[in-house]
Parts: structure tokens; sequence; C-alpha cells
């Protein structure tokens, strides 16, 4: 293990106003053997100064006695889904890491912070600094420009902890960090990367990808925002809609037709800025039924143009682009109803052990006893299943498609699930909006439908069992 990824401090700052210039830095490796899951009770809401003090670099010692230690690492090591020099997290690591995402939620995410985000519709500004502070923007690209080269484990742990504090935050994290950020780390020129990533990954702009539109959503080959050729660039026109982090978003990578008559080899992705970018607006904010604070809009160009060095990829190759972020999008955004499902589990297991009816706790009694029960087997399940294909994707190099589709369609339909049990659970209380049941279920349901619908997903399945076993129908 080299002495420069030893050196990255694994704990989040304690002070509560971080210095702009700061570096951010989660990490000093560790070894362990299993996977530190979310705690059954979730983390105190206080917000309350933690004792957890910076990590000082470690002496010369420390870090050669280190780089001796034999480390068990993967072929993933050059795979190109990931950045240069990238080494799989330990399980102590990610262990490590979701304690201090914990501690990060529980001084700048509370419970307060997250019904304010809900009732009011509005994403907190000042979490973006904060976020960036702590170095959770930059989770799977390159450390040359601020990131912390961790993988997609870290990043489904960072999702699921941020997600059972505030299901809208981190879906507005994902859109940044997962759909912006990892899509240029996998497809960005050194150029593109040098001059975007840096600012994106220390929360001083807010990133955003933008593809459906109102008349294509899943169907990515019939959009109609056009990207027409002129000297030193493109001219953008269009639309898009439902775009996550838009009303807000610095920097987005845009899909867009530059050969209409090609289909889907006709697509080019472009990054476009808004600070620079005349014609380029925002229509409206979206009032959603969840996710409320996750801050999504209509987008729309006009005359937009946009220098030929912001393409992302290849001209006509924005199809490749997309579909080479898509698996791993899904993937990440697995843990966000992971998140959810343990949040519940967080509102009906004290609920039910403290509520008496008949002289007895409600969890004493075998109805409730099992629906707990699936809750609880449900969470696990879509956990395993989710942790199992980042692990893959970081071990082996492997993306299968099938399981990253079917990881998220299995987790987003059993959230739906267990949030209807827990406002079950909790009975009256439950149908109340001072409990935060309400708005779990409500973020959850936007999870079957979101990066592509549950059917999509199935349809995404099936085709990748079609491909794989062509060679029986011939």
């Amino acid at each position: 293990m080299s002495s420069a990824r030893i050196s990255r401090a694994l704990l989040l700052r304690s002070a509560p106003s971080p210095s702009p210039s700061a570096t951010a830095s989660l990490f000093r490796p560790r070894q362990l053997s299993t996977l530190g899951p979310a705690s059954a009770t979730r983390p105190q809401t206080t917000s309350s100064p933690t004792t957890t003090a910076t990590l000082a670099r470690p002496s010369s010692a420390i870090a050669i006695r280190h780089a001796q230690t034999p480390q068990r690492r993967h072929a993933s090591t050059t795979h190109p889904k990931h950045p240069q020099g990238f080494e799989p997290p330990t399980t102590d690591d990610l262990a490590e890491l979701r304690e201090r995402v914990q501690d990060f939620v529980r001084r700048e995410l509370t419970e307060e912070i997250a019904a304010s985000v809900d009732r009011t519709n509005n994403f907190p500004a000042d979490m973006w600094a904060k976020l960036g502070d702590a170095g959770l923007l930059g989770i799977t690209a390159d450390e040359q420009h601020g990131g912390l080269a961790l993988g997609y484990q870290a990043h489904c742990v960072v999702m699921e902890e941020l997600s059972r504090a505030s299901g809208s935050v981190a879906l507005s994290y994902a859109a940044h960090s997962q759909l912006c950020v990892n899509q240029l780390q996998l497809n960005g020129s050194a150029a593109q990367k040098a001059q975007f990533l840096p600012d994106l990954i220390a929360g001083r702009k807010v990133g955003a990808l933008a593809m459906s539109e109102s008349g294509a959503g899943s169907d990515v080959v019939g959009m109609r925002t056009t990207a027409r050729a002129v000297d030193g660039g493109y001219v953008l026109n269009g639309s898009k809609m439902w775009i996550t982090n838009g009303p807000d978003a610095d920097v987005i990578v845009v899909y867009a037709k530059t050969d209409p008559d090609a289909g889907s080899k006709g697509i080019t992705a472009f990054l476009v800025e808004r600070a620079t970018s005349p014609g380029f607006s925002c229509a409206r904010k979206l009032d959603k039924m969840g996710m409320r604070g996750s801050n999504t809009g209509e987008l729309v160009f006009e005359d937009v143009f946009v220098p030929a060095s912001h393409v992302l990829g290849r001209v006509n190759g924005g199809v490749r682009v997309l579909m080479e972020g898509l698996d791993l999008e899904r993937l990440v955004l697995s843990a966000g109803p992971l998140g959810l499902m343990q949040a519940a589990l967080d509102v009906a297991l004290p609920y039910a052990h403290a509520r008496k009816q008949f002289g007895t706790p409600i969890a004493h009694f075998q109805l409730l006893q099992g629906k707990l029960a699936d809750m609880y087997t449900k969470l696990q399940a879509a956990r395993a299943y989710t942790y199992a294909t980042a692990r893959a994707v970081d071990e082996e190099g492997t993306v299968k498609t099938q399981d990253c589709a079917g990881a998220i369609l299995y987790a987003a339909e059993r959230a739906t699930e267990v949030a209807l049990d827990c406002i079950q659970v909790l009975g009256g209380m439950g149908y109340m909006e001072e409990m935060p049941a309400s708005r779990i279920l409500r973020d959850a349901k936007l999870y079957e439908i979101g990066a592509g619908t549950s059917e999509v997903r199935r349809m995404v399945i099936g085709r990748a069992f079609n491909k794989e076993y062509a060679h029986l129908s011939s």
C-alpha cells in the first residue's frame, strides 16, 4: 500500500467551519474482516459537536510499516471504471467510512434539517460546501483533482447513510457526485477534469446531468434537443425535464442530437456551464410528491453556444457515454432505498417497543413481530445484493448490467413496501406529518421511477439475458 494512500486522513473535520482551502480527506485504511452495516439504531440527530479530531499525517515509521504489510488487491486497480492507482477499500475502510458519514449526519443533517428540507422544498445551499469539506463529493474521482479514489462500495456507503438521514439531500448528492462528477471521471479529457473537477469536488460548484425530456424519458433516442455544429463548437436548442439539481447547477452534462438522422449514433454529450452560457435557463422548479428539497427543474436551451472543447467523449458517441455511466448510476442509487429502509426501521422499532396496547408493547404481538421481521429481512437482502454487486466492480472490475439493474429494482420496490409497513406499525401516528414515516414513503417511491422505471429495469435484465444466450436462438 502506498504511503500516499496511508496519508489520507480518515476522520471528518470536527471544526464547525472548515477553511475552504483545506483539502478534503476521509481515509486511513486499516484491516478488518467484515463490512460494517448501518447500526440498528439511527445515530443521534443532535447537533452537539463531535469529539472526533482531524487525523494528522502519520510518521514515516507508521507509513513504512503499512507499506510493508501484504495487501489483498485485485485486478480492478487498472480497470477503466476506476481512477489511476485505485486500490479496493478493505472492509475495515468501509466500516470506518460509515462511522464518519454518520458523524457528519449527526452534526450537519439532523432530523430537524431533514424535516425542514421536505416541508419548504428547498435544498440547504450551505450543504454543498459541507459535503465538499467532508470529502464526500469526489468518492470515485482522481486524487490529483481532490477526489478520494475509493470506488463504488464506498460511494454506496455514503449514499446509504445520507439517505438514512434525508432521502432528498442524498438524491441531490448522487446527481452531483455520480451523474456529473463520475461521468467526468469516466469520460472527461485531462483538460476537462482539471477544469471542472476541483470546484465540483470541493462543493464550490453544483453538478447535474440532463438527458430526460418531456417526451423522452427512458427512450433516449426520442430526445428532441439538438446541437448544430458551428465554427468553434455547437449551438444547443431544446429543453430537458425532471433534472435533479437543475435549478442550482453550475455544470451540467447535457445530451443532444448532433446527427438527428443517425438515431442512437447521432447523440453527443456536452459540458454546459451556466455562467458562460447565454440562452440557458431554468424555466421552472418542479413541485414533487417526494424528494422535496432535492431541487428539480425544467431546463431550456435557446441558441446556447458550447465550445468544441466541452464535448464529453466523442462527437456522436453520447450514447456510449450515457450507457457507460448508467449501470454504475443504478448501482450507487440502489443504496438510496437501503438508507430509507433503515430509516423506516429506526422509526418503527423504538415506537413498537414503547407503544403499549392492552398493557403490552405492540412489538410483542405476533402480527407486529412478523411485520418488523419482514421489514428487516427485506433490508438485509437488498443490502447484500447491492454491496455484492459493488464489490464485484471494485475488486474484479466486473460491471454486470443485469445486477446493477437488479439491485435497484429489488431495493426500490422493497423500500416502498417497508415504508408502508412503517406507517402501519405506527398506526395513527404514522399518518401524521409530525412523524417522518410519510416523508420516507414519498421519498422511497421515486426510486421505482427515477434512473429508469421498474418496468424498464426488468426489460434491461431481460435484454441482458437475450444477449447472453443469443447463440442458442440461431
